[in-house]
């Protein structure tokens, strides 16, 4: 599908469709040297990445933070931010990613593009930072190990959007096996086998 029917699909604005359009250019000329995404979805990038990554703010709770885990090479971080800019200009981005070649990106494109975000490069593990009231991933670990994440980095109230390949329905069976939570499975807007984790409510199962 066309750049320009992707975007008219997501019903962004101008002034977005034109940041959305510099961060890609930005992807594009870093992703040789620091791999960000893989280059053979580099056709694809419209679908693959800046739609998949979009479909999950209308799933969000929107406040005055969300983070980002695992942010990579900005999806859904970036892309988020970028939509944010013009819904809700109020709630900052915090991106976290350890890759250090990948957080110096982040850094640039938030700069460049102006955006109200935040880049951590720590391991998440190693984070000092307020809970929010939404936290995403998108393809970065099994859904246990980020409910480990979340319990600390979401707010009581919050919300986690957790963007998962054909395995999800296995990783929700294991997931209830040591946790107790609520959530809606969202089918993916761009792949029919994928689907977005709504998971609200978290608490550890007593052994």
């Amino acid at each position: 599908m066309k750049k320009q029917e992707k975007l008219a699909s997501l019903n962004v604005s101008r002034e977005t469709e034109a940041q959305l359009n510099d961060f890609v250019a930005l992807v594009e000329k870093w992703n040789p040297v620091i791999n960000l995404i893989a280059k053979g979805s580099i056709p694809n990038i419209w679908s693959r990445h800046i739609e998949d990554s979009a479909q999950i703010i209308a799933l969000a709770k929107l406040s005055d933070y969300w983070i980002d885990i695992g942010s990579g090479g900005g999806f859904p971080g970036i892309v988020v931010a970028i939509c944010l800019k013009e819904i809700s200009p109020s709630t900052c981005v915090a991106l976290v990613e350890s890759d250090l070649r990948k957080a110096t990106f982040l850094r640039q494109a938030a700069a460049l593009l102006e955006l109200n975000c935040e880049i951590h490069s720590s391991r998440i593990e190693s984070l000092t930072i307020p809970p929010a009231a939404t936290l995403s991933a998108r393809a970065l670990a099994p859904l246990p190990s980020l409910l480990e994440y979340a319990e600390t980095l979401v707010e009581k109230d919050g919300v986690c959007l957790f963007m998962k390949g054909q395995t999800y329905q296995d990783e929700l069976a294991a997931a209830q096996k040591s946790w107790s939570f609520e959530y809606d499975i969202v089918q993916s807007q761009t792949d029919s086998n994928a689907a977005v984790l709504k998971i609200r409510n978290i608490r550890r199962v007593a052994d």
